[in-house]
């Protein structure tokens, strides 16, 4: 019993982690698209460095734990 309530909270852990990478990965998102004329040389490597951040909370939230 004690195994399924711990696949239970890495399962929830898993998915407020992706949660929270999304959330912050659109933050990049946007204050990089608001401030490109201050990033300047940086932009695109703030530019990938969100959509890694996007791509890894997306790959967190759909992706199942192992039982």
């Amino acid at each position: 019993m004690s195994e399924e309530g711990a696949s239970f909270w890495l399962t929830l852990a898993e998915k407020f982690i992706g949660l929270v990478l999304i959330i912050l990965s659109i933050l990049l998102i946007y204050f990089t698209a608001t401030s490109t004329t201050v990033l300047t040389v940086f932009t695109g490597l703030f530019a990938f460095m969100s959509a890694v951040l996007l791509i890894g909370g997306a790959f967190l939230i759909v992706v199942k734990a192992p039982e």
